[in-house]
C-alpha cells in the first residue's frame, strides 16, 4: 500500500527543512563529484525524505511483497478480466514513468487512470505530459483523495496554462517547480467530466458544459 499525506503540519515542514540542508550541505561537501550527487539526490531525495520524516512507512522486502510484485499482480488482476472496466489510481503509481503507464493503457484497453496526487509529476515534465494526455485522452480521470477547494487552483494551472517554474501546493509532496502543459479545450473536458460519464452511467448526463 502506498500512503499519500494530505496535510503539512508545522513540524514536518520543519523537519524537511533540517533534512534537506544536511543533505544540501553533505553533496557541497563533495567537490568534483558533485553534478553525480545531484543526479542521484534527484532520484532519491524524495524516497529517502519519506522514509526519514516517517520510519514506519519502511516496508522491508523480507516482510513485504515489493512494488514490482504488487503491480504484477495488479496488472495480472485486470488482464484476466478484460470486460471489467478499471480505474487505476493515482495514473497507476506510474506518473513518473509516462512510457511505462503508456504501455500499460495499450495492453490493457479496460484500464483506465486517473490524476489524484501525483500533479507533482505530471507538473515537471510538460512536453511528455502532454503528449500523453492528448494521445490518451479518452482514458483520463479526474479524480482527488480529497476535496480540498483551495487546491484545485493548481491543478487547473498545471492543465489549463502555459506558466513556467511555480509552487505545488504542499511543502511535503514536490520540493521541485511545476510547469503548465496547455491541454486543449476537448481534452480538458473528457479529462474534467465527459470520460467519467461514459464510464458511470449512474451519473446524470445533463447540465454539463457542452
Amino acid at each position: 500500500m502506498i500512503l499519500a499525506i494530505d496535510t503539512a503540519t508545522p513540524a514536518v515542514t520543519a523537519g524537511i527543512a533540517r533534512r534537506t540542508a544536511r543533505v544540501v550541505a553533505s553533496a557541497a561537501g563533495i567537490g568534483a563529484a558533485g553534478g553525480l550527487v545531484g543526479a542521484f539526490f534527484g532520484q532519491l531525495f524524495y524516497g529517502w525524505l519519506e522514509l526519514s520524516l516517517f520510519a514506519d512507512r519502511r516496508y522491508p522486502q523480507d516482510r513485504f511483497p515489493s512494488f514490482e510484485t504488487l503491480m504484477t499482480e495488479r496488472d495480472n488482476l485486470f488482464k484476466k478480466h478484460p470486460k471489467t472496466t478499471f480505474v487505476a489510481a493515482h495514473m497507476g503509481w506510474h506518473a513518473n514513468d509516462l512510457g511505462r503507464l503508456s504501455k500499460m493503457l495499450d495492453e490493457m484497453p479496460n484500464v483506465y487512470t486517473e490524476v489524484g496526487a501525483v500533479l507533482y509529476d505530471i507538473g515537471r515534465q510538460p512536453r511528455a505530459a502532454r503528449d500523453f494526455f492528448v494521445k490518451y485522452q479518452d482514458r483520463i480521470l479526474f479524480g482527488k483523495d480529497s476535496f480540498q477547494p483551495e487546491e484545485y487552483p493548481y491543478y487547473w494551472r498545471v492543465f489549463e496554462t502555459k506558466d513556467d517554474y511555480f509552487d505545488y501546493y504542499r511543502p511535503y509532496h514536490a520540493f521541485w517547480k511545476l510547469y503548465g502543459i496547455d491541454l486543449p479545450d476537448g481534452v480538458l473536458k473528457k479529462v474534467y467530466f465527459q470520460n467519467a460519464l461514459k464510464i458511470t452511467k449512474g451519473i446524470p448526463q445533463g447540465g454539463w458544459p457542452r
